[in-house]
């Protein structure tokens, strides 16, 4: 079986597998790695920009050095490949328990009950939840599905198509490390900073695919597109930026502005601010449909240009 369709059918069947059974609640591969990379650095830790060098070499280097031995013991088999490929797949993407997690907040807020929806936002995001009233969580909770459809889903699809099942692993390890140590509190600013631009090397093609996808797929392109050309430069984040912007302008909503993250209050821009309304309850539910829409197109593309991809190095 051709490399290609290895990726396709596992990809596929991996992306299946997070629709049916989402994340696992013990045992959770991303779960074991995190336990492994903070006890690296509790091992390696200097207030210092190569020690955290060393710290990123170490876990994602080792993860994909661990996929990548296991992909090759499985090349002569398809089956085991395939099967390798969306075990993978189901591991790295989180498209699911995302999905899950922001309609709970989203029927939180419905509900009236406050209090519940500042105590589930933290599973989705690391804002400061008592700083936000009703409007302001279901905002943070727009941000977040958007930011993470390219996180959690696509960029691992984009390196899945790639490198395989080592573009799978590699992909979620960067992301993954850049969560625990690439933010800018005092412990982490040195020795965060090559996990934190590893990460943004490593999602510019999925933000880029990701922000392409909820046009065509949003509804209102012409207001995506004019909002992702006109806004997204402006976000702090290189590639949180034309994803936030994409998902504003398909939305008809404003993303950004003043929040509460890590003890320290952010004033971002305004993204789509002219042509977007304040967020409401109900765009929650509009935001998880247009991730999961975003998620399959995704996956088509990604298997379209691996076969190309293979056709170029003939």
């Amino acid at each position: 079986m051709r490399a290609d369709r290895v990726f396709t059918y596992g990809a596929a069947a991996g992306l299946i597998g997070d629709l049916v059974f989402g994340d696992p609640r013990r045992g959770h591969p991303v779960a074991a790695f995190g336990r492994a990379a903070a006890e690296t650095e509790r091992l390696l830790w200097h207030d210092h920009r190569g020690w955290g060098a060393l710290h990123t070499l170490v876990c994602a280097g080792g993860a994909t050095a661990a996929a990548a031995l296991a992909a090759r013991a499985v090349r002569d088999r398809p089956a085991a490949a395939v099967a390798l490929t969306a075990a993978a797949t189901w591991s790295v993407v989180g498209g699911t328990s995302l999905g899950r997690e922001a309609r709970a907040v989203g029927a939180a807020l419905a509900a009236g009950d406050l209090g519940s929806a500042r105590e589930r936002l933290p599973h989705l995001c690391g804002r400061d939840p008592q700083a936000l009233d009703g409007p302001g969580i279901a905002r943070a909770v727009v941000e977040s599905v958007a930011e993470n459809t390219s996180d959690a889903v696509v960029g691992a699809l984009v390196w899945g198509a790639i490198g395989g099942v080592p573009g799978l692993i590699g992909f979620r390890a960067v992301n993954t490390l850049d969560a625990m140590v690439g933010h800018r509190s005092p412990r982490h600013r040195r020795y965060g900073w090559a996990s934190a631009r590893l990460d943004d090397l490593a999602g510019w093609p999925g933000a880029r695919l990701t922000a392409a996808l909820a046009v065509a797929a949003g509804g209102r392109p012409r207001e995506a597109v004019r909002a992702w050309r006109a806004d997204a430069g402006r976000h702090p984040s290189p590639n949180a930026g034309p994803v936030e912007a994409a998902f504003a302008g398909a939305l008809g909503v404003r993303l950004g502005g003043t929040l509460a993250y890590g003890g320290r209050v952010e004033h971002r821009p305004v993204l789509n601010a002219e042509a977007g309304r304040d967020v409401r309850v109900g765009d929650i539910e509009r935001a998880v449909r247009l991730s999961r829409r975003v998620s399959v197109l995704a996956l088509v593309v990604c298997a379209a240009v691996r076969p190309a991809r293979g056709r170029r190095a003939t």
